[in-house]
Formats: structure tokens, C-alpha cells, sequence
């Protein structure tokens, strides 16, 4: 599984034997490998007025390119105020409030997210290929993509220790902009050109794995929440910045406390386990049906809506299973 930025092919549809070179050389003699494009046809074609592009298929014949369209930008920011417009009226009709959710087309772009990570890991798993994924500059939707595949794909990332591995890796090493992307508060009016909740839209396809397979991962919804919280406003230098290399000149290992550190003190660590874990070796392959996909209440509703019963409940779930 490789992921990458869009090559640079530009209107004259210039070639790169460096780059053509390297990816022959992932593939035998006679094997084909996918490529996906989390662009559109049309937005892929259009990215070459401006330097990008697609790879040309006589220039990589071993490589097969699908498209699966996934928002990055505005679109999905405007999906999310709708949707938190939404699931704040507390006046709204059953009529209102199903129009208002599906208008805001935030499970969708759930929906959307976890058909392509599928797709992804069916050509890694049944195809027995070799996947590339890629979007504009590959720090957005396809950190989306390729994280969600390995979940679905490889039970240790499924594990506490090995989902923040995952998270290291796929999103903050491999560059994920969360200084422009979590700029102000999740639920902010105001909203800034580069805004867009990609990480959020990440943890809410995590949260439909937990809860179409309750047994097979290690960490439960309370470990998402601390998350969600601290992409946004944290007191750890884990998810500041946009870049390891501006990671690197500010300093922020050196002056500032690692978010993996304070959750993993045994005093903390518990809260975020989920009691019913077992390991499962199998792939995961989630539902993506309409009536399989849910709007994660623990998240959109917390605000106005009281939790407590459900953490008194979680908490019963706990002691029984240490009990027995």
C-alpha cells in the first residue's frame, strides 16, 4: 500500500522516467497494480491548468487508475456546520430534523470515505495487488484512504499501541495540515479558506468499524472524543503544526508534552480500552448500505444531550467483564 501526492504532469503532460522507474519496480513481470485517484475525472483533468495531473497510462501500462471522488475542502467544511446547525435545534420536527440531516450530506461523505478504503483494501486482500493512492498534494483524502485500509486490513492497528502507530504515521508524519485544517473551534461560524475536517471525518469511520464490530477493536468511543478534542485545542504538542519539518524548527518535541505519553499512563490508559475486546485476526469488512451507516450521537449530541446513562452503562460492562 503506497501513497503519494498527484504527479506533475501539467497541460503539456510532461514525464518523469524517475517516477515511472519506481513503480515499475514495485510490480513483477506481468502483475498490475491500482491506482487509486481520490479526485474526480473532471477535477483530476483540471488540476493540469495548474502543474498536476494523472499518471499517463502509456507511461505506466502495468498501473490500472480508478477515480472515487472524495470532498476535501470546502464542501465537507459546509457539511459539518450543517450538520452541527442541524443537531443543535432543539425545536426540530421528526420531518425537519431527517430533511436537515440529509441535506447536511455528512453520512455520505462517511459512506464515501469507507467505500473507497474498502475498495483499497479488496485490491490489496483479494486482488493480491499493489495499491498507490493519491489525491492533490496526498495529505488529505488520501491519509483518509490509506488509514482506514490498514484498519480494516491489519488487526494490530487495531490494538490501543497500534492505532496511535497508525496515527503517527498516516497522519502526522505523512504531513496531514491540522494547523490549517483545526484552525478555530469545531463548531465556529467563522471558517478560514484551508478549514476542513478531514481528521474528524477519519475518527466518525472509525467510530462505524466500533460499532459494526464491537469485538474487534482494542479502544472504545471515549478514546475518539479525547481525539476529536485535541485536534482542536490540546494542551500536547502531538497534533501542532502542519508538517514534521515545521514540527522540527519550531521545537515541539523538545518544548512541549506528547499526547501518546499522557494516554498511555496506566491511570489513563483504562479509560480508553474497550472491556469487550478479543483479538480478531480476520479482516474487518464494514457495511456501507444506507441503513448501516449512523450519525455518531457520542460526538454530534454530546452537548445537548446527557451521556450519563450510557457511561453508567459502559462502566456496568466493564465491571462484569473484570469480574468474570
Amino acid at each position: 500500500l503506497l501513497r503519494s501526492s498527484q504527479p506533475l504532469t501539467g497541460h503539456n503532460r510532461r514525464r518523469c522516467p524517475e517516477d515511472e522507474k519506481l513503480l515499475g519496480t514495485i510490480l513483477d513481470e506481468g502483475e498490475r497494480g491500482f491506482i487509486i485517484d481520490t479526485r474526480s475525472a473532471q477535477a483530476a483533468k483540471q488540476a493540469r491548468m495548474s502543474g498536476g495531473g494523472t499518471e499517463p497510462k502509456s507511461s505506466y501500462p502495468q498501473w490500472r487508475r480508478l477515480h472515487r471522488a472524495l470532498e476535501r475542502g470546502r464542501a465537507l467544511q459546509e457539511s459539518f456546520t450543517r450538520l452541527a446547525e442541524a443537531c443543535s435545534d432543539p425545536a426540530a420536527s421528526m420531518d425537519r430534523w431527517l430533511c436537515r440531516l440529509e441535506s447536511s450530506r455528512w453520512l455520505s461523505h462517511v459512506k464515501a470515505a469507507l467505500s473507497t478504503a474498502c475498495l483499497a483494501a479488496q485490491c490489496l486482500d483479494r486482488e493480491d495487488s499493489k495499491v498507490l493512492v493519491h489525491g492533490a498534494e496526498g495529505t488529505d483524502t488520501t491519509l483518509l484512504v490509506t488509514a482506514l485500509a490498514q484498519l480494516i486490513l491489519d488487526p494490530s492497528c487495531r490494538s490501543l499501541e497500534g492505532f496511535q502507530g497508525l496515527l503517527e504515521r498516516e497522519w502526522i508524519q505523512a504531513g496531514h495540515p491540522f494547523q490549517l485544517r483545526c484552525a478555530r473551534s469545531a463548531s465556529s461560524h467563522g471558517r478560514g479558506k484551508q478549514e476542513a475536517p478531514l481528521f474528524l471525518l477519519f475518527l466518525d469511520c472509525v467510530w462505524q468499524l466500533s460499532r459494526q464490530f464491537p469485538f474487534s477493536l482494542e479502544f472504545g468511543e471515549q478514546l475518539l472524543l479525547t481525539l476529536f478534542d485535541n485536534a482542536y485545542a490540546s494542551a500536547y504538542g502531538t497534533f501542532l503544526c502542519n508538517s514534521e519539518r515545521e514540527r522540527s524548527l519550531c521545537q515541539v518535541r523538545e518544548s512541549t508534552h506528547s499526547l501518546w505519553a499522557w494516554l498511555n499512563q496506566p491511570e489513563e490508559r483504562h479509560k480508553f480500552l474497550n472491556p469487550l475486546y478479543s483479538h480478531n485476526p480476520l479482516v474487518i469488512w464494514p457495511s456501507v448500505e444506507p441503513q448501516s451507516i449512523q450519525l455518531w450521537q457520542g460526538l454530534f449530541l454530546r452537548w445537548i444531550r446527557s451521556s450519563q446513562h450510557l457511561e453508567e452503562a459502559w462502566e456496568e460492562i466493564q465491571r462484569l467483564v473484570e469480574g468474570n
